[in-house]
C-alpha cells in the first residue's frame, strides 16, 4: 500500500438519535466510497451522538456487534474501504466504553480501541492502548480526549505505530483543543489525522470544531463547516507525507 485515499465524515449528528445517526453513516460511507476512499474516518460516537444520555440512557448500548453492527460490516465488505467507527459498547460483564471500532475491506471488525480518558458519567475507562495493524501498517487510535495526554500517543509511538488517528467530538471553548494534536504529532514525530463534528448536543458546541491534517507539528489540511460533509484528501504511506493541496469537500 502506497498512495491511498483518506475520507474524513465530519458529521451532524443528532444527539441520541440513534437510526438518524446509523443512516447518516451509512449514506456518507456508501459516498465516500463511491470516491474510492480507501480508509473512512467517522467522528467520536458518530452513532449515538456525544451527550446522548440524559436523552436516552444507557440500556440500548449492546455487546458489539449487535445487529446493526452486522449489518453496517456487510456495507463496508460491499464498499471495499477500511472504516473506523465510533460506537458506544457493552462488555459481557456489563461496563461502558466510548470504542472506535476498525473494520476492514472485508466487512471485518480487526480490532478497537475503548477510550482512556473518561470525561462522561456513563462510561468506564477503558485499559489497553495499542496499535492495529491496517495493511501492514500500524495504526494508534487517540479517541478525542487521548490526545491530550502525551503518555498515550507515545506508548502507541512505542508499539511501532507509524500513524495517529484521532476521531474526536472536540469544540472549541472552555475545555477545547488548545495545540495538543499539533504536540502528539510534534513529539512523535508521526502523522495525526482528527475527524471531528459539527452541531451541537446538551452543553458543547462544534459549529466550529475542526477536522484536520496534521504532520511534524503542523497543520496541513483544516475544515469546519454547519453540515455533514465528507473531506476526501491522498496520503502516501510509504514516504507518510501528504499528497493534496487541499480537502476535496463534499456536502452531504
Amino acid at each position: 500500500m502506497k498512495q491511498i485515499k483518506i475520507s474524513l465524515l465530519h458529521l451532524l449528528p443528532i444527539a441520541g438519535n440513534i437510526p438518524y445517526n446509523q443512516k447518516l453513516i451509512e449514506k456518507a460511507v456508501t459516498q465516500a466510497s463511491a470516491n474510492k476512499a480507501d480508509w473512512i474516518i467517522t467522528p467520536e460516537l458518530a452513532v449515538s451522538g456525544l451527550q446522548f444520555s440524559h436523552l436516552i440512557g444507557t440500556d440500548w448500548i449492546n455487546e458489539q456487534p449487535d445487529d446493526w453492527l452486522k449489518h453496517f460490516c456487510k456495507l463496508v465488505d460491499a464498499v471495499n474501504a477500511t472504516v473506523f467507527l465510533g460506537c458506544a459498547e457493552r462488555s459481557i460483564d456489563n461496563h461502558l466504553y466510548n470504542t472506535v471500532f476498525v473494520i476492514n475491506q472485508n466487512g471485518e471488525i480487526i480490532g478497537k480501541q475503548r477510550k482512556l480518558s473518561r470525561v462522561d458519567n456513563w462510561s468506564t475507562s477503558g485499559k489497553e492502548i495499542m496499535p492495529i495493524e491496517i495493511s501492514n501498517v500500524k495504526v494508534g487510535v487517540l479517541v478525542c480526549a487521548d490526545s491530550y495526554n502525551p503518555k498515550i500517543a507515545h506508548s502507541l509511538l512505542d508499539q511501532g505505530a507509524k500513524f495517529l488517528v484521532a476521531p474526536s467530538s472536540w469544540g472549541p471553548g472552555l475545555h477545547g483543543p488548545t495545540g495538543e494534536w499539533e504536540q502528539r504529532s510534534k513529539e512523535t514525530g508521526l502523522p495525526l489525522i482528527v475527524c471531528n463534528r459539527t452541531g451541537e448536543d446538551k452543553t458543547v458546541t462544534f459549529w466550529e470544531a475542526e477536522s484536520l491534517v496534521i504532520n511534524n507539528g503542523q497543520r496541513l489540511l483544516s475544515h469546519k463547516s454547519s453540515r455533514s460533509a465528507i473531506l476526501s484528501f491522498e496520503w502516501d504511506m510509504e514516504k507518510m507525507e501528504l499528497l493534496s493541496n487541499e480537502f476535496e469537500v463534499e456536502y452531504l
